[in-house]
């Protein structure tokens, strides 16, 4: 199985404390749809004995697509690559996009999932991020969202400044009563080269302290947890029957190819990715040239990969599986460098999974106590 990333890179505004990559122009729409489906094309034999499980469209603000730009994508996909039946198809959207007409056509659509970017509820926080939306037309979208699509994540961002612990709750509160079944929740990161990174440093935005970004995923653990949703990958809390396929493969290491500007792929030992520029990008792929760059993985990185990935997820780094692709080395090295996060109570080894010939698996995980540090605690792991 293999997934399909499609970076849509257009946004009616700037949020202040993005660093991806896309352009408030539209200008160059038309062209640039065309070019994803070229580069699909172009693309079609590095996945030839895959069969595509996932389709994502991430930006940018896909949203701003109409359905029939999203149907011409998808049918190319179709067209040239084997799809599943009934493939898991992601629809990144803001909810000033999400109108009950655009609604209505999207639940018609081959489109399953809406990735809903709310970021919160509060006036307040949405304009000190430069979101597009206000917080009515957040709650109206969830309100008719809810009543055509069942798979529905949305996004909440945590850790903003003047947020006390009382409105994070509230924002939560405000989020479960729409009977929601999946949440994506990140602390508000403060970014080289952002609007954020700018005001903060002429003092014109107060900065962004870890110490209220803990408080609150503490919060979120704690709250989630009480509505039935597993905190399975450090951002992602979902319920039983709900959890990204898409983000979980790359999780898992499966194979994608990242489609559009600046997005990225991984085969398991290469990883590449597309110019982040769109004239740039549409030059190229109009010369049947694809636009990206393309790095080996070593043994180390692929580790590294690994660890990285694993250590963030409910399922931990199978220590069985790094002994059988990296070498005994690789294991006890991992195994060394992890006793004193153990001695912490920050990493532990569990042997609660069992193999086809039900043989313990043992896996090392991150505590309750070690989740919210898990991506310093797995570079402390990497080899080098």
């Amino acid at each position: 199985m293999a997934g399909i990333y499609l970076h849509i890179p257009f946004c009616k505004q700037a949020c202040f404390y993005c660093d991806f990559h896309f352009s408030t122009s539209l200008k160059k729409k038309t062209v640039l749809i065309s070019c994803l489906q070229q580069e699909l094309v172009l693309r079609k034999g590095e996945l030839k004995n895959e069969t595509i499980e996932t389709i994502y469209f991430g930006g940018g603000t896909p949203s701003l697509l109409s359905v029939e730009e999203i149907q011409s994508i998808l049918n190319t996909i179709k067209e040239h690559y084997a799809v599943l039946e009934d493939p898991e198809i992601t629809l990144e959207a803001n909810p000033d996009d999400l109108s009950e007409v655009v609604l209505l056509e999207l639940a018609k659509s081959p489109v399953n999932r809406l990735s809903i970017g709310v970021q919160s509820f509060f006036e307040d926080d949405l304009k000190s991020m430069n979101r597009a939306h206000n917080a009515n037309e957040a709650k109206n979208c969830l309100s008719l969202a809810t009543q055509h699509f069942d798979n529905i994540t949305v996004d909440l961002i945590y850790g903003v400044p003047n947020m006390t612990n009382n409105r994070w709750r509230e924002n939560l509160k405000i989020l479960f009563d729409f009977g929601i079944n999946h949440i994506s929740s990140y602390a508000l990161t403060v970014e080289p080269k952002t609007a954020l990174a700018s005001f903060i440093k002429q003092g014109k935005y107060p900065k962004v302290e870890e110490q209220v970004a803990r408080a609150h995923f503490d919060i979120l653990v704690a709250e989630t947890q009480k509505q039935g949703f597993v905190h399975y990958e450090i951002s992602n809390f979902g319920k039983p029957g709900y959890f990204s396929k898409h983000n979980t493969s790359y999780w898992q290491g499966t194979k994608y190819i990242g489609i559009g500007p600046s997005a990225h792929s991984f085969n398991k030992t290469h990883r590449s990715w597309n110019v982040a520029n769109n004239a740039k990008y549409i030059k190229s792929i109009q010369e049947d040239e694809l636009p990206n760059q393309l790095e080996e993985l070593s043994l180390n990185d692929q580790f590294n990969e690994y660890i990285m990935t694993g250590m963030r997820t409910i399922w931990g780094v199978s220590l069985s599986k790094i002994e059988k692709e990296f070498g005994i080395d690789f294991k006890m090295q991992l195994l060394k460098a992890s006793e004193k996060f153990i001695q912490q109570e920050l990493l532990v080894v569990t042997s609660t999974d069992f193999d086809e010939n039900k043989k313990c698996i043992e896996k090392l995980k991150t505590t309750q106590k070690g989740k919210f540090l898990a991506d310093g605690l797995a570079s402390e792991l990497f080899i080098i």
